[in-house]
């Protein structure tokens, strides 16, 4: 309970955060979207840390994910969608895992997944929706019955049911809630005090963190606790939900972080072309995961030059010149 009051002692590493707070086993939600704010920073430390039979869950999700499923810490993923856009359509390793029994995978849409993090959210049960009649969504299971009410999965994907208040009865959609062990998020700015703020889109970032036992945030810079009391309402988490705060710059890197910096396109291109290939992936934890103990080892990796290209216009928030090729 002094994790959520003493704000100072949640300033750590990532790699104490992780080894705190990230079991094996875990079911863990992934802040962020495809190439915008991955926790790639605790990605990378999860890997270094062999954690295993992981489960994942998101509404869409990128590099992050693809790198934990390549790396064997992951065993089951609820999703709506998991790729990189151009640069992967689906996550490369993430295709490689499922189609080889890797990886169990429960499929959702995004609404579906969104209405499910935040019955989390709400401490409810489960959600009702309209959506999903006509798709194969409902039709279709992802984990077998050996799986069904046992941990954290639920016993059914999802319920349709008569709706109680109408005479004439109306079908409706019960989606189970989602109430992660750990939400993994990166943000801009956490103040000193633990609040956290997210510029632009924050995605299902804060019905994640409200739904989940534990949340570790990384970000970008630490700031005084009075600067982000002057625009209160732009701020996004209070300290109380917050657990383990990690500062790292480019912490998302090489995916975006709006306001600081664009997405990398050498990077993900050059990962495009090693991650399909067994051999070349693991040469790549090698290089970029196992080799570098913590972020700042990583970013010296990368290098002043790739990061000054990818650095994002203060007014617009991304990076207007960048060869996206």
């Amino acid at each position: 309970m002094n994790d959520r009051i003493d704000a100072k002692s949640k300033l750590m590493t990532a790699a104490e955060a992780v080894r705190r707070f990230v079991k094996d086993g875990d079911m863990i939600a992934l802040g962020g979207f495809t190439v915008s704010r991955n926790v790639m920073v605790i990605a990378r430390e999860i890997i270094r840390q062999g954690r295993r039979d992981l489960h994942l869950v998101m509404h869409s999700h990128g590099q992050a994910m693809d790198i934990l499923v390549g790396a064997g810490a992951v065993s089951r993923l609820e999703l709506a969608y998991g790729g990189t856009g151009r640069f992967a359509p689906t996550g490369i390793r993430f295709r490689k895992a499922v189609q080889s029994g890797q990886v169990q995978v429960e499929d959702y849409s995004n609404f579906h997944m969104s209405l499910r993090f935040l019955a989390g959210a709400l401490n409810l049960p489960f959600m009702p929706s309209r959506s999903g009649f006509e798709t194969d969504v409902l039709g279709q299971q992802g984990f077998g019955p050996e799986l069904r009410g046992r941990g954290k999965i639920p016993p059914y994907k999802a319920v349709v049911s008569s709706n109680p208040f109408n005479p004439d009865p109306e079908p409706v959609v019960l989606l189970p809630a989602l109430t992660p062990d750990v939400a993994l998020i990166h943000a801009q700015c956490v103040g000193e005090d633990g609040t956290v703020r997210i510029k632009g889109l924050t995605f299902l970032d804060i019905e994640q963190a409200k739904a989940a036992s534990r949340v570790i945030v990384t970000c970008e810079e630490v700031v005084p606790a009075a600067f982000l009391r002057q625009d209160p309402d732009q701020n996004s988490l209070p300290p109380f939900l917050v657990d383990a705060v990690v500062p790292a710059p480019f912490g998302a890197h090489p995916t975006a972080c709006h306001f600081f910096y664009d997405y990398d396109p050498r990077h993900l291109n050059m990962y495009r072309q090693v991650a399909g290939d067994d051999d070349r992936f693991r040469k790549y934890l090698d290089e970029w995961v196992y080799a570098v103990d913590d972020q700042e080892a990583y970013l010296a990796k990368v290098g002043a030059v790739d990061l000054m290209r990818v650095k994002a216009n203060s007014n617009l928030g991304y990076a207007p010149g960048l060869d996206r090729r």
